[in-house]
């Protein structure tokens, strides 16, 4: 099969479907690759780096779409694209099918099949074809930069013969792709970062980046994001209301705000109010990546950078991934290469259409002359559900009493048992051995139990279980020779004190040794 990438022709758009590394792996697959001229210039490909790696350059775009068996794009294709397919010809491409019906219906009556990036099924197999998830991550990281280039100050906190500069706070709204991607670049770049997200389940995730979660004094079921593929639903009310008053709280603190937060085939939900902006000091920066759905914050302009009149700017660009169009189109072109992989499994340049597989049958919007969108489920789970956490039910005062009662019997019991066994073994040991043997075994018995009561008794938290052992050791020794000190013999007087002495080092200055361990973790 031939694939063909035309020119994009939506106005600012500057990335490209097909790389020349991403041509060179197609054509491993058994296809030729075709190119409308100048198509990827914008990103940094010009046609000589095409022709390079074996792709065929054409003059015009309607030259590509009669060459080409396989159309791979970049942005929707518009009316004037539709009527340029073909029967039987396959259109790859961002399409948006919920808003683009009557281009869907277009197509479909052309006969060609058209498969939407952005319809990939968020399942596991599926994530190197991801499409909107490559995008989102250039998107928050851009963000990122796009607030620094607006703002006013350093993100990492200084302390210079000039003066203190204290460190930017920065938070993101929504952590999701995109979101985690704008709290790696903020964190890395020194900002305090925080982020707030309604999905419990992404906290860790947000705290194994560096960041601080902000959690809800609010109880609520969230609903699992495995149910969604992994984004967030619609909350309660009065989610919502704990939601704002947690915002308005933030509002006057932080710097930089990156609202990241969408809900699929509905308007972007309004997190950031206007009397949040206004709380907000002079020169704070608003970027808003849900602007080509609404907006998170109202005061957002599409496509446009205002400054409200308490000095805070609000950034609304939607085109955040054709800002980097390189990277953009290499991380694109991947997903797409990614796409035909699965299409061509014999790698014989024969497309392979199996409506059976899910993320096949999940990208698919037309075929057959027929509309297939909307898709089944997939027979996978998107994600993982979160295991749910069983609430420990605080016990009552007498349950207490009852465990401590309990446990105190079960004590006793053993060490009664463990008496009665070593008096036992004690009296067995006396009818055999000679008295003089006997001395000393009962000296050394009850040094072992003195010993292993005062010492083992002692919480771990004074010292380290380790020490803990060596200690009642040495206690052991110490009562034994204590024992000794009172005999007749000079040399056995000299090494019971030889014996307390060193242990009484080992003791003391374990725990010394052991607190000044603990002190290097307390904070000052």
């Amino acid at each position: 099969m031939k694939i063909g990438t035309p020119k994009e022709i939506f106005e600012g758009e500057n990335r490209v479907a097909m790389t020349p590394d991403s041509a060179l792996q197609l054509q491993k697959l058994g296809h030729t690759c075709v190119i409308e001229t100048g198509a990827g210039a914008a990103a940094g490909f010009d046609d000589a780096a095409y022709e390079g790696a074996g792709v065929e350059v054409v003059n015009t775009a309607a030259a590509l779409y009669k060459a080409a068996d396989v159309v791979a794009k970049v942005r929707p294709p518009s009316d004037a694209e539709v009527k340029r397919l073909r029967a039987g010809q396959t259109l790859i491409s961002m399409f948006n099918p919920a808003g683009n019906k009557d281009l869907m219906e277009a197509a479909a009556a052309k006969g060609a099949t058209v498969m939407a990036m952005d319809m990939v099924p968020r399942i596991s197999r599926a994530q190197k074809m991801d499409a909107l998830s490559s995008m989102a991550n250039i998107a928050g990281y851009r963000a990122v930069i796009e607030a620094g280039n607006n703002f006013g100050r350093f993100f990492t906190g200084q302390i210079t013969a000039a003066g203190k500069v204290p460190p930017a706070k920065v938070l993101v709204v929504g952590a999701g792709v995109a979101g985690l991607a704008a709290i790696g670049t903020s964190t890395s770049l020194g900002a305090i970062t925080l982020a707030f997200d309604v999905r419990p389940e992404v906290a860790e995730q947000v705290e194994s980046m560096g960041a601080e979660f902000v959690y809800l004094d609010f109880e609520e079921e969230q609903a699992d994001g495995s149910a969604s593929g992994g984004y967030a639903s619609v909350s309660s009310p009065e989610f919502r209301e704990a939601q704002l008053a947690k915002f308005r709280e933030l509002a006057p603190d932080v710097d930089i705000v990156i609202t990241t937060a969408l809900i699929p085939n509905r308007e972007a939900p309004e997190l950031w109010t206007e009397d949040m902006v206004q709380a907000m000091k002079p020169g704070s920066v608003i970027v808003d990546l849900a602007a080509e759905k609404g907006g998170n914050c109202k005061l957002t302009k599409m496509d446009e950078k205002i400054v409200t009149d308490n000095g805070v700017t609000i950034i609304g660009y939607t085109d955040f991934p054709s800002r980097m169009a390189t990277q953009a189109s290499t991380l694109y072109a991947t997903n797409i290469r990614h796409l035909m992989t699965d299409l061509t499994p014999e790698k014989d340049g024969v497309i392979n259409h199996d409506m059976e597989d899910d993320v096949i049958r999940g990208a698919t919007i037309t075929h057959e002359k027929e509309v297939t969108f909307p898709p089944p489920p997939p027979k996978v789970a998107a994600i993982a559900a979160a295991p749910k956490k069983e609430k420990v039910k605080e016990k009552t005062p007498e349950e207490k009493r009852a465990d401590e009662l309990a446990a105190f019997k079960a004590q006793t019991k053993n060490q009664v048992t463990l008496l009665a066994v070593g008096a036992a073994l004690l009296l067995g040991v006396g009818l055999v051995a000679p008295a003089s043997f006997m001395q000393h075994f009962i000296v050394f018995v009850l040094a072992v139990f003195v010993g292993f009561q005062v010492i083992w008794g002692v919480a771990h938290s004074l010292h380290t279980p380790l020490m803990a052992v060596t200690n009642a050791i040495s206690s052991i020794i110490i009562l034994g020779a204590l024992m000794q000190i009172g005999s007749g013999s000079w040399l056995v007087i000299l090494l019971a004190a030889l014996s307390v002495f060193m242990c009484g080092i080992n003791i003391f200055g374990g725990f010394l040794v052991t607190r000044r361990m603990l002190a290097m973790f307390q904070k000052s």
